[in-house]
């Protein structure tokens, strides 16, 4: 698919451990691709069950559906989105 302005990628920035990101790069060297092709694929192939875990079921309706309205992002929103869920799912 062509990208246009409309469909352009958008960047975003994630903290990994470092083990990940050795994983990671071990996978760009042996094959040449690009560490971000990778990410991308990672997270196209889990974005589903993530959101299956975390949404309500009528957002989730309305994103299966393509009908979910652009969201505003609050002005005192961190800028961190798993920090909080991180820390409580792990203990």
């Amino acid at each position: 698919m062509k990208r246009t302005a409309e469909n352009k990628l958008k960047v975003v920035a994630v903290r990994i451990d470092p083990q990940i990101e050795q994983r990671l790069r071990l996978l760009a060297e042996v094959t040449g691709r690009k560490q971000s092709f990778f990410l991308q694929q990672m997270i196209e192939s889990g974005i589903g069950a993530m959101e299956n875990t975390w949404l309500p079921q009528d957002v989730l309706s309305q994103v299966r559906s393509g009908t979910l309205q652009p969201r505003q992002q609050a002005s005192d929103a961190t800028s961190d989105l798993f920090g909080d869920l991180y820390t409580d799912h792990t203990n």
